[in-house]
């Protein structure tokens, strides 16, 4: 069993995610963009959009400043390259995933499990009848298109529009409704499945063996991360961690994972044969709160001694970083912190707070800067302006007054 040094194992994770090396140097074509998704897998979606939606930011960390319409042609256009479904969260994902996911996604809590079933099957039929051939549809159009009942029944679910949207979801999670593009607001436009995969057989999961699905997720989440544990790879797609550990035997048998010793690491750690040692780390990337990279909190913290929380949903006076804090990669260490807010109205990229790690190296500030105004840019922001809360705050700020 090969034995690797936590330098090592920390190269081989930022290769495998496309963090390990600066950006390109030229323009960022959809090609480029293309690579970086099957590279990844899947990027999470989220609707918070204090700096970007998120789906947005890990593209920007690993190819810097590019055209987001990209994504956009990618995921609403056929041949789609990138379509919705539930994975580690709700996420774009690579259209052959989904009929492994469909298999494995228990979301029973998002759509109308708890909805009287004929209420249920009556929507869903209606619904399923106006996609078939009406254009993509928005909840709220489809509510509309269904019609409205003013009579509403004692668990307050009617024809209006909250009933239909939790059937449509539903429906989604089941794989029969899919999203065919977002609307400015970012609402899905739904669509049926079977228009959105027109080259993939819709079976019923009930007549699959689940088991080689698995095998081929486990597969691809390994790829992703390049080296980690069972748990690591069973959060990826968020699949059950003890059917995850017969796969990850199965892919060890099948030489595609092989188990190595990782120092410091006292977990069963397995390295996919793909995965790739660069000598040196050289990038540097400011990091979506829902990047790949950060998705396994206790991975992060034994590869870069990084303990990370995401506050948006803790109390403002709770919070000891902020609302929207980005971890900064430097090279093959994660070296600090900011919370960022894209000041629309008034043109400038908001740092309200900014914080180093224990022995960020002397030029944290000067590189950290650089990127800010690298990501300002990128959001047609002309300025950013840097408030004075953090350890980092005050050389911070010099630093970006530097330009």
């Amino acid at each position: 069993m090969a034995t690797l040094s936590l330098d090592q194992a920390r190269r081989i994770a930022l290769a495998a995610q496309g963090l390990d090396k600066g950006r390109p140097t030229g323009p960022v074509t959809s090609r480029t963009v293309g690579r970086t998704f099957a590279r990844l897998q899947l990027v999470q979606i989220d609707s918070v959009n204090v700096l970007a939606r998120s789906h947005f930011l890990p593209f920007f960390s690993r190819l810097g400043n590019y055209d987001r319409t990209i994504l956009q042609r990618m995921s609403a256009s056929h041949p789609r390259r990138m379509v919705e479904y539930w994975a580690h969260e709700a996420s774009y994902i690579r259209p052959e995933h989904f009929p492994d996911l469909r298999l494995w996604q228990k979301r029973t809590w998002v759509g109308a499990h708890s909805m009287d079933p004929a209420l249920r099957a009556t929507i869903s039929a209606r619904i399923l009848e106006t996609l078939a051939t009406a254009r993509p549809l928005t909840a709220s159009q489809l509510a509309d298109r269904i019609g409205h009942v003013e009579e509403k029944l004692n668990d307050n679910w009617g024809w209006n529009g909250s009933a239909v949207k939790r059937v449509l979801e539903h429906l989604f999670e089941e794989g029969l409704v899919s999203a065919a593009s977002r609307t400015e607001q970012f609402e899905r436009r739904y669509t049926l499945a079977a228009k959105v995969f027109p080259d993939l057989p819709i079976a019923e999961p009930g007549n699959l063996d689940p088991t080689p699905a698995l095998h081929r997720l486990i597969d691809a989440a390994a790829q992703a991360h390049g080296i980690g544990t069972v748990r690591c790879f069973a959060d990826y797609f968020r699949t059950p961690v003890k059917a995850a550990v017969a796969s990850v035997q199965h892919l060890v048998d099948a030489s595609r994972l092989k188990p190595v010793t990782v120092t410091g690491w006292n977990r069963e750690v397995f390295l996919h044969t793909e995965a790739r040692l660069p000598r040196s780390a050289t990038g540097r990337a400011l990091l979506s709160p829902f990047d790949s990279l950060v998705f396994e909190r206790r991975r992060l913290e034994e590869l870069f001694g990084f303990h990370y929380r995401i506050e948006i949903y803790t109390p403002e006076h709770k919070r000891r970083y902020g609302y929207y804090v980005l971890p900064f990669l430097l090279r093959d260490r994660i070296v600090g912190r900011v919370d960022l807010k894209a000041d629309r109205a008034g043109g400038t990229l908001l740092v309200k707070s900014s914080y180093a790690e224990p022995g960020a190296p002397p030029d944290t500030a000067v590189e950290l800067a650089a990127e800010l105004w690298l990501m300002a840019g990128w959001l047609g922001l002309s300025g950013v302006q840097v408030c004075p809360r953090g350890d980092l705050a005050g050389e911070l700020a010099r630093a970006v007054a530097g330009g």
